[in-house]
């Protein structure tokens, strides 16, 4: 069975930094592009970024551009999300998702949600 599970979330202070994780389950990462997608309360979801499935294509939304970084280690069956200079705007539940088509379109199986508050 396809699992995403995702890690790392968690209270910062605006400025600060978390780095996300998404781990597979089930299957192996190395064939699939993994995207991050946010919600915040009382919004709609928003994909945040995503990886092709060799990490040669990425892409990110305007508000996260020069502050998130997404990788992958396909090794470690894992894709990362690297966020600086958190906003109180970026507080929202963090998914991860995986696209069998490998382009960043087509999302099928989805994990439970991180959660990350920014507030001071």
């Amino acid at each position: 069975q396809l699992q995403l599970v995702e890690s790392g979330g968690g209270l910062v202070q605006p400025g600060g930094s978390l780095r996300l994780s998404c781990v597979a389950s089930g299957f192996t990462l190395d064939s699939y592009a993994i995207g991050w997608f946010r919600q915040a309360p009382g919004k709609e979801r928003e994909g945040v970024s995503c990886i092709s499935s060799s990490g040669g294509n990425t892409n990110y939304a305007d508000s996260v551009k020069e502050r998130f970084t997404i990788s992958r280690d396909n090794a470690k069956n894992t894709v990362y999300l690297e966020m600086n200079s958190l906003k109180p705007e970026d507080t929202a539940i963090y998914y991860c998702a995986a696209d069998d088509r490998d382009l960043c379109l087509y999302f099928g199986s989805w994990g439970q949600g991180t959660r990350v508050t920014v507030s001071s």
